[in-house]
């Protein structure tokens, strides 16, 4: 009966789409299901390593393997039989398989075949990344916690583009060793989507070891729950878009000439190789975002824009005042706390981001690899998200704002931002 059972059940796992699970309620014609002995047979079978058993949520498929036959046989004599019990071969059976040749080319799908589950997650080297980022024919797109790759809609089923190309990861997040090392996390199900080339890709950039996926990315892919929290990128340009509708409200000019909201920049996030030039071009755009951002024309009337320069020879020279010390000088004339850490601390970011910026032209070896550059990355970017939130709770301080604030989500209001 056993080589009978095993034959129908791997049968359906290798024919079907997903390599799914055969219900023991579609096996009536073949065995009297309902039978002590056949139950024993299937526990028989768990024992043996022979059959495994899937039992709650979506039992087609085989979401998560590695349970142990011990919890196995439990649930399968305290669970509610046959109702949607589904048997599939098990991964000691079906290394043995010939069925598996055909898929030797695609590893991720040659995983699965071996029995591994569609929920369980490989972990890759952030470079594996950009390749699609840099290349334009894909929509790439994430927010620091979730990602999707997609072939872009002029570009799919075009003779300009393989076949093989053509590809769709619907979605990946980041994860982190116990040292804050950033890497991609993907599912095996999503895996198996792409061609057999690109899993080849991914599989030379596969990296092993300790690493947990993101809070946020595994609640919301494997227990359905919503994003708890989002992204210091997000609540970045969140709190840009606050103050400029705060400096409206106020009667004055945008104080930020763009706010990056409707269009982040998708290099503004956390880098995908560790090196110094990689962290260089990100100071470059958070200073664009930053002082070059600043729009002298909300300060006029309020501060000096200009400042008189006396040459040696007697002449005076008019020049223009950098925005940070335009700044500067708005909030001191404006904004009289009784504790100035939090507003000197904002300044002093704004300079820094400047400071790095300038540095750049000094650097040699700007392209070593270096993991301590995204702790160095994360650093500053907390730094920078705190000076632009100081800056919005100081223009939260006028009256007209007060009277009439304007909508914060509360993400921002509860500080539920992840840095990492």
């Amino acid at each position: 009966m056993l080589d009978k059972l095993y034959k129908i059940v791997e049968d359906q796992y290798f024919k079907s789409n997903d390599f799914n699970g055969m219900p023991i309620y579609r096996l009536t014609d073949d065995f009297d299901v309902d039978s002590n002995e056949f139950r024993e047979v299937i526990k028989n079978a768990i024992d043996q390593e022979i059959l495994t058993v899937t039992f709650f949520g979506n039992t087609h498929i085989l979401a998560l393997s590695g349970y142990p036959k011990e919890k196995i046989m439990e649930w399968f004599n305290t669970e509610d039989y046959p109702s949607h019990i589904c048997l599939y071969p098990h991964a000691n059976q079906l290394k043995k398989s010939i069925q598996l040749e055909s898929l030797k080319d695609s590893p991720y799908e040659l995983e699965l075949a071996k029995g591994a589950g569609q929920l369980d997650y490989r972990t890759f080297d952030l470079s594996v990344l950009e390749y699609y980022r840099n290349d334009p024919r894909y929509s790439y797109e994430t927010d620091f916690i979730r990602g999707a790759i997609r072939i872009k809609d002029e570009y799919f089923e075009s003779k300009s583009v393989p076949e093989h190309d053509q590809i769709l990861l619907s979605t990946f997040g980041f994860g982190y060793d116990d040292d804050l090392n950033r890497y991609v996390v993907v599912f095996l199900r999503y895996l198996k989507g792409l061609s057999s080339e690109h899993q080849k890709v991914w599989s030379v950039k596969e990296v092993k070891g300790h690493i947990m996926p993101h809070p946020d990315y595994y609640n919301s892919c494997i227990k359905g729950d919503w994003g708890t929290k989002i992204s210091i990128f997000e609540a970045f340009v969140q709190e840009l878009k606050i103050i400029n509708e705060m400096s409206l409200t106020i009667g004055k000019p945008i104080l930020f000439r763009n706010d990056y909201y409707s269009k982040r920049p998708k290099e503004f996030g956390f880098l995908l190789r560790p090196t110094e030039s990689e962290f260089n071009n990100f100071i470059l755009l958070l200073d664009k975002m930053m002082s070059d951002n600043i729009n002298k024309k909300f300060f006029n009337g309020d501060v000096d824009i200009e400042t008189d320069i006396e040459r040696a020879d007697g002449k005076i020279i008019v020049t223009q005042k950098g925005t940070i010390q335009i700044l500067e000088s708005w909030v001191n004339k404006y904004f009289t706390p009784r504790d100035r850490t939090s507003v000197d601390e904002m300044l002093a970011t704004f300079r820094e981001v400047r400071s790095l910026r300038q540095k750049p032209a000094h650097k040699v070896n700007t392209d070593s690899f270096n993991q301590n550059i995204f702790r160095k990355q994360r650093e500053i970017i907390i730094k920078a998200y705190d000076a632009v939130r100081t800056l919005r709770l100081i223009l939260a301080n006028h009256p007209a704002v007060k009277k009439s604030p304007p909508q914060i989500s509360k993400y921002l209001y509860e500080g539920k931002i992840w840095d990492i």
